[in-house]
């Protein structure tokens, strides 16, 4: 420092004990910046209807970044929750334990309740359960139930599912003639809060997180992995067919050389 070789802000610091934060002030030694380890940090919200799950939005819609008044850290959405949908949103600047929550292999339950148009019979129930086809794509309510109440126009279904495909609680309720009128999400994996008000934001608790990087780790490990002398994980044995040989008849007419 005596040596001119530390600059804070551009300025050089030659005074012993000069104060400065690395997290916000542009420290360097010879030239090259000085960082520090990033802090993780992991936030719980509940979105409200109305606002884009994403950092920012070309047509300027209100986005879930603008309900985290006070918050400093670049934290992003892990999944998604769209606009029309509220409930609980983990937002992190952990991209690891992110990628963890969001790919189908790892099949982090998600729970919602969805007000519906009618009431679904047991038929209905049972459709969701085995699974509906939509554009192709195969959705699977993992359980599904009807929450009590009196009204015969509308019903409160409490629907989980793994898969996390876009739109696929509104894209299944469609598909069974029950079309959404109201959705929220109210549990990713264990984590769950009834007393968090609409458009507030928390931190995880240290026991939350652990339980979220406890899950997806032991969804990792469950993953059949192939292991020497062909087989896989939990004792499967994997086959080995020899290539068919194609018969003449398969390979059609041949056509002679010309000499």
């Amino acid at each position: 420092m005596l040596e001119g070789r530390v600059t804070v802000n551009g300025t050089t610091v030659r005074e012993l004990g000069t104060k400065a934060d690395a997290a916000s002030d542009d420290i360097r030694v010879d030239g090259r910046r000085i960082t520090m380890p990033e802090r993780h940090r992991y936030l719980l919200l509940n979105k409200p209807r109305g606002y884009v799950t994403t950092r920012s939005d070309p047509q300027r819609r209100p986005t879930v970044i603008d309900l985290l008044a006070g918050v400093r850290d670049y934290v992003y959405p892990v999944g998604r929750l769209d606009y029309e949908t509220g409930g609980l949103l983990i937002l992190t600047n952990d991209g690891d334990l992110a990628a963890r929550l969001t790919h189908p292999r790892h099949g982090v339950a998600r729970v919602y309740e969805a007000k519906v148009l009618g009431v679904p019979d047991a038929h209905d129930l049972e459709r969701l359960s085995r699974g509906v086809t939509v554009e192709g794509q195969r959705m699977t309510a993992t359980s599904v139930r009807v929450l009590p109440s009196r009204n015969d126009r509308h019903a409160t279904l409490q629907i989980t599912i793994h898969e996390g495909r876009n739109r696929q609680v509104r894209n299944m309720l469609e598909a069974i003639g029950h079309p959404v009128d109201q959705l929220t999400r109210i549990a990713i994996g264990p984590i769950r809060d009834a007393k968090l008000k609409l458009g507030r934001w928390r931190d995880l608790t240290d026991a939350e997180v652990k339980s979220l990087k406890k899950l997806s780790a032991a969804a990792e490990s469950q993953r059949p992995q192939l292991h020497r002398g062909g087989h896989r994980g939990h004792g499967e044995p994997t086959t080995h067919r020899p290539p068919e040989k194609k018969s003449a008849a398969r390979r059609g007419p041949q056509r002679r050389r010309s000499r």
